[in-house]
């Protein structure tokens, strides 16, 4: 999509930018809301400027703060809006069913619809089940597999982000210091709150290491209810799984009657129509999907094998909701995932995301800076280093004040991106040559700048 005639004078920040519009309405947001964000992943600050930048409005694969500067966008609401900002298809869908009501408190039509949508899509769900979040979709799909096996600890690999409700919040990002011996790490809490049965309930293993996984399931042999895998790490720096990992951890699964989910919050329907077990060929007992399944609106979805979800469906294990599968956010994901199955749509949204990630990776051998640039073109991260972490241990390698550096520079000439330096850049199908073409100049110049 070209935006010729929303482009304003101003593309990226201004040198010595003051941001005086985002930083007014920092101090009054502080008034207001605790420590002035609304959730604490917007904790950051814009370069040298103590705050983070206030979006006003986005069209297409544009964003515009409310100093007037204008950017390209990879941060994309940390991948929800696939389609675009304001998609005018997808606006259309919200409007229709606006027309018709939001919410019902009932049962409703679109739902069965979209839930058909995902069984056709996703080749392991057999039964669906709604919610509004990630967080509240991973808790469900845990609550499934404990009442499906009667029993209640679960395998979490460390540094794999699973949300912030308390029922997987544990070794997100442990420090050095924490995380403990790689071949027994620590259970760490997220955050204070965590009560310690909770935190005693999930057993920790690194990622990609198979002798240290069967070590860990022959330990605790009997007791899991599940292990849970983000497939690519999405919040840690897009590591892959190394050839034959994931079926390795399929068979144990398998073997040893656990329940395996795949998180694919991030990755579903934006790695391939199927997710990331299309992608891989390699199935989960159930999987979690959000970000992308909404196209933008929040909405969120847990599905699996009928013999564990059908509990849910008996009300023997229990799940609700009152915004569950309300028909404004199920039209919004109908009309999305019909949009995304579409081979043309995927394909060329990863052809924009190669070719960006390839613009920095030849940027940064033109200027001799180390730098890992992985994952796939649709959702990658950008490492400043010498060497693509296996699992989450490595990235304390990474040059983080580097990546900030580098953010910052971009953010000057018209790029957005995401702030954490191990948090993925996400492309969407709005974006277009005019942006790649921006996008890879941009990069250059940046990495020039940082290059001393």
């Amino acid at each position: 999509m070209t935006l010729q005639s929303e482009k304003l004078p101003q593309l990226g920040l201004a040198a010595n930018a003051t941001l005086k519009a985002s930083d007014a309405l920092f101090q009054r947001a502080r008034q207001f809301l605790a420590g002035g964000i609304a959730s604490s992943a917007r904790s950051i600050v814009t370069g040298p400027a103590k705050h983070p930048l206030y979006i006003t409005r986005g069209r297409g694969s544009r964003i515009w703060d409310a100093d007037g500067h204008q950017f390209v966008d990879y941060l994309l609401s940390y991948g929800s809006v696939i389609l675009g900002h304001a998609d005018p298809a997808l606006g259309q869908v919200i409007k229709s069913q606006f027309d018709q009501g939001t919410m019902y408190g009932t049962c409703n039509t679109v739902e069965i619809e979209l839930a058909e949508q995902i069984c056709r899509m996703v080749k392991s769900a057999e039964l669906v089940r709604f919610a509004n979040s990630g967080s509240e979709a991973i808790s469900g799909a845990v609550r499934a597999a404990r009442g499906f096996t009667g029993k209640s600890k679960i395998l979490k690999f460390e540094g794999h982000y699973h949300g912030w409700a308390d029922v997987l919040a544990i070794s997100n990002r442990p420090s050095p210091d924490e995380a403990g011996p790689l071949e027994a790490p620590h259970s760490i809490p997220h955050s204070p709150g965590l009560p310690q049965g909770v935190v005693n309930d999930v057993v920790i293993c690194p990622w990609n290491e198979p002798d240290i996984l069967k070590a860990i399931l022959d330990q605790h042999d009997g007791q899991f209810a599940a292990v849970i895998a983000e497939p690519i790490v999405a919040n840690n720096a897009c590591i892959m799984p190394r050839p034959g990992y994931l079926e390795f951890l399929r068979q144990q699964c398998t073997r040893r009657g656990i329940v395996l989910i795949f998180d694919e919050i991030v990755t579903g329907f934006r790695t391939a129509p199927g997710g990331a077990q299309q992608l891989f060929g390699v199935d989960a007992d159930l999987s979690v999907f959000s970000k992308a399944l909404g196209g933008g609106l929040p909405i969120s979805a847990f599905a699996g094998k009928r013999n564990i979800m059908d509990l849910i469906g008996a009300n023997r294990v229990k799940h609700g909701g009152t915004y569950n599968g309300n028909p404004l956010c199920a039209a919004a994901a109908l009309h999305t995932l019909h949009t995304l199955a579409a081979p043309a749509v995927l394909d060329r949204i990863r052809r924009a995301g190669e070719a960006v990630s390839e613009a920095i990776r030849r940027a940064a051998r033109d200027c001799r800076v180390p730098v890992v640039v992985q994952g796939l073109g649709s959702m990658f991260q950008v490492l400043f280093t010498d060497r693509a972490p296996v699992h989450y241990r490595d990235l304390k390698l990474a040059d983080a004040k580097r990546y900030a550096a580098f953010r910052y520079a971009l953010l000057q000439r018209g790029v957005h991106c995401n702030e954490t330096p191990f948090a993925c850049w996400f492309v969407s199908a709005a974006h277009g040559p005019e942006d790649v073409d921006l996008t890879v100049a941009a990069v250059a110049a940046a990495m020039k700048s940082i290059a001393g």
